[in-house]
């Protein structure tokens, strides 16, 4: 098994390359801006760390959101592509998940990412392999009572430290985590995610009101 995972749902472009035991090489840069350019370059990156071509890769694990419109559809397509190219299997996980899973704590918390609009991207879970409530996108003060005492982690809980006064590591997502997760998860024979976005809200761009279609004669 040679898995390559990436996730562009949150500013970090994140790529690693996991052997079903171990991560034998990662990559992550943190710019909101920029994913189309990074992770490319990324994923060549991390295949020259670990002295192996594309084509020894046997799955694709690939972060589905939530997170915003633009950032999380360039890794989605890029896991499509590759997938596709190389015809295996990609499989999908929440973004969220990879975070609680670096955090490697065994008590209840939360991870929240930055949703931008003074929202986060949230769920509970009761320790890092467990996740208790399906991910939301609300104000941080309209969740104040449902995350109250309980640690969190994820730029989110950075952003808003009078919601989220317990914030702990990690701040941003890492793909090993990810790929960790994925390996432990399909070595138990459990069934991920399909690779389709979890956008939660719809995008930022709208269509223009009184917009007239034209049509040719």
């Amino acid at each position: 098994m040679l898995l390559l995972a990436m996730d562009t749902a949150t500013p970090a472009v994140t790529v690693a390359l996991h052997d079903g035991e171990s991560v034998v090489a990662r990559s992550s840069q943190v710019d909101a801006r920029r994913h189309g350019e990074l992770l490319l370059p990324a994923v060549h990156r991390v295949l020259r760390e670990a002295g192996l071509k594309l084509d020894a890769v046997t799955d694709v694990v690939v972060g589905v959101g939530p997170g915003p419109y633009t950032g999380l559809r360039v890794g989605l397509v890029t896991a499509a592509t590759f997938a596709s190219a190389l015809g295996v299997p990609v499989h999908g996980l929440c973004t969220l998940d990879g975070l609680a899973y670096a955090s490697g704590l065994d008590e209840p918390f939360v991870v929240a990412t930055d949703a931008r609009r003074k929202e986060v991207y949230w769920a509970r879970y009761d320790d890092a392999g467990t996740r208790v409530t399906e991910p939301s996108v609300d104000r941080p003060a309209d969740i104040a009572d449902r995350v109250a005492g309980l640690p969190a982690v994820g730029a989110g809980a950075r952003l808003y430290a009078e919601v989220f006064p317990d914030a702990r590591d990690p701040e941003h997502q890492a793909a090993e985590a990810l790929a960790a997760l994925a390996a432990e998860r399909l070595a138990a024979g459990e069934r991920l995610l399909e690779p389709r976005p979890l956008y939660l809200r719809r995008p930022d761009a709208q269509v223009p009101k009184n917009y007239k279609v034209v049509t040719p004669k």
